[in-house]
Order: structure tokens, then C-alpha cells, then sequence
């Protein structure tokens, strides 16, 4: 890709340059890719403390940027990164009401959950009782009981399936002590009445079992009424990348009463499927008229040609 930056070679703060775009012309694709390089040195802060947090305090100054996407993306990537000199940059966000988009907030909050960090219990209390957004509050539940699972006995004890991914979860997946057949844990999923985390619970087991039978039972989750849930579920099939879920991503894709944050995490979700029946879809919706879902189609366009190309692994959000 001629004419544009060098991400793979480029220093620390060059890495930032690209990121907050100082010259303005640099794609967003290409800024989605000096993040995932940001973040991977602000994760070694073990080997390289102050060059880790250096990147950590980069990666923050994106959320002055004007792309919910991006900035949605650098909330993920902060969470990921176990490294708690995040933490602080996340409150903030989470607390900016007037200027950060409820996508962006939602974000920081699942990444305070992911950082594992008791010392923002009280500021999520705080949101999941008295946010006026509801995927704010139940990002601010999922978050809670993540922290204090993490820190329980039940979190030394239960005895989880070794994940195939390295994503740091909403929450973790049910129990192996349990043998749960795909139908139960379909029951559990789609279940109201069950609280919000053991929902994400079966989700993740199901995502763990990966046969084309728990993916479309995951696809079931689409019907339900929060777009949280549902933006999780397409966040999972793009882990996933199984060709069989790509007919119920391309018709949430297509529903225009559904939320921006879910039609976003379907597309790129298709992105990472990266068949030949999903690059005409993608290709339409990196011209719809609601910009998350069009700059999320470009973005995915970028994964779908890497994918092919078998140049560089994606990392995206949720």
C-alpha cells in the first residue's frame, strides 16, 4: 500500500502521530493498525514499564478524535492490555457525557471490567444506577460482577475450557463442571429472566464450543431487545469467522431500525469471515448513510484484503 506510513517499522511516537492523524491524511485503516501496534507495547509494561505506559497515555490522547469508531476501538485496546495505567483515562471517558457517544462510554466501562480494576467499583455503581442509557447500565452490571468474579473463590475454582482466543471477556465463560448440552445453554442465553452475566456466561461457553451448531445457536441471541447483547453475539461470530453465521450478520447488517453499535460489530465481523459472498455486502455498506456502520464496512474492507492476504491479524472491538 504505497504512499502510506510504514506502521510495522515506525517509532513510539510516530506510532502516535498515525494514530491521532497530525498530518490528516492518514486512512483510517491505517490508524486502526498503529493502535493494535500501540497496544501491544503498552501490554509489556512487565519488560518495559515506562515505554508500556508511554503507549497506554498515547493511545488516550485518540479520544479527543471525532471517530466513534476509533475511539470506541482505543477504549477495547486499553482494556486489553491488563495495564492500569488505563484505568484513570477510562473513568474519564465513561464520565464525559456531553462529548463522548454512548458507544464510546459503553466501551470504557466493559474495559474497566476487563482491566479488572476494584478501584473503579464505585464509579460503576454509580452508572449502572443512575446512567439514563441502558446499554451504559448493563455495560456497568457486566463490568461489577467481571471485577468481583475475578477477585472470588469461584474464579480460582471453576474449572474453565483453555479459550482459543486471547481476548480478555464481558465475562467468562460457564464452567466445564457443568455439562451443559447446546440446547440448555441456548435456554440460558435467551433467557430474560436470567441476570445479564450468566447470559454472557453461555454465550462465551458457546463461542468455546465453536461447532456450527453452537454458532447458530448464538445467531438466536439476535432477536433479543438489547443492542448490547446483540452487538456482543456479532462481536463473537467475528472471533469466530465461521462461514455459517454469515447469512444472519448480513441480515442484521440490513436492518435499519437496528442500532449503529450492532450493524458496526456485524460488519466488521464479515470482515474477518472474509468470503467471497460477504465483499459485495461490504462494499454496499461502506456507503450507508449512518457513519459508524460506513467508516466499520471500510475498516472490515481493510480486514477482508489482510485476511486474504495473510498479512496481519485484526483485533477489534466490542
Amino acid at each position: 500500500m504505497s504512499g502510506e506510513p510504514d506502521v510495522d517499522s515506525a517509532s513510539l511516537e510516530q506510532l502516535r502521530d498515525i494514530l491521532i492523524n497530525k498530518t490528516g491524511d492518514v486512512k483510517l485503516a491505517v490508524r486502526f493498525r498503529a493502535l493494535f501496534n500501540l497496544k501491544s507495547i503498552g501490554s509489556d509494561f512487565a519488560i518495559d514499564e515506562q515505554n508500556a505506559n508511554k503507549a497506554i497515555n498515547y493511545i488516550g490522547d485518540c479520544f479527543q478524535d471525532s471517530s466513534e469508531l476509533l475511539k470506541h476501538e482505543v477504549a477495547y485496546v486499553l482494556g486489553q492490555t491488563k495495564n492500569l495505567t488505563a484505568a484513570p483515562i477510562l473513568r474519564e471517558v465513561l464520565k464525559d457525557e456531553e462529548t463522548q457517544q454512548c458507544m464510546v462510554r459503553h466501551e470504557a466501562a466493559e474495559a474497566l471490567g476487563a482491566l479488572g480494576d476494584k478501584d473503579s467499583l464505585g464509579l460503576l455503581e454509580d452508572y449502572l444506577k443512575n446512567d439514563p442509557l441502558l446499554e451504559i447500565r448493563q455495560t456497568c452490571e457486566l463490568a461489577i460482577e467481571r471485577i468481583k468474579w475475578e477477585s472470588s473463590e469461584n474464579a480460582k475454582t471453576e474449572n474453565l475450557q483453555q479459550s482459543a482466543y486471547s481476548s480478555i471477556d464481558p465475562a467468562p465463560p460457564l464452567a466445564l463442571d457443568q455439562d451443559y448440552k447446546i440446547e440448555k445453554l441456548t435456554k440460558i442465553l435467551n433467557d430474560q429472566q436470567v441476570p445479564l452475566f450468566q447470559r454472557y456466561r453461555a454465550m462465551f461457553r458457546l463461542r468455546d464450543i465453536g461447532t456450527d451448531e453452537a454458532c447458530l445457536a448464538l445467531a438466536t441471541g439476535f432477536n433479543d431487545p438489547s443492542a448490547l447483547f446483540k452487538h456482543e453475539i456479532a462481536y463473537v461470530f467475528g472471533q469466530l469467522s465461521n462461514p455459517v453465521t454469515a447469512p444472519a450478520l448480513i441480515e442484521v447488517l440490513k436492518r435499519d431500525t437496528e442500532a449503529p453499535m450492532v450493524r458496526h460489530e456485524a460488519a466488521e465481523a464479515l470482515g474477518s469471515i472474509a468470503t467471497d459472498e460477504v465483499l459485495p455486502v461490504l462494499q454496499d455498506f461502506a456507503k450507508d448513510s449512518d457513519e459508524v456502520v460506513r467508516d466499520s464496512a471500510i475498516v472490515a474492507l481493510d480486514m477482508y484484503e489482510y485476511e486474504n492476504s495473510n498479512e496481519l491479524e485484526y483485533a477489534t472491538a466490542v
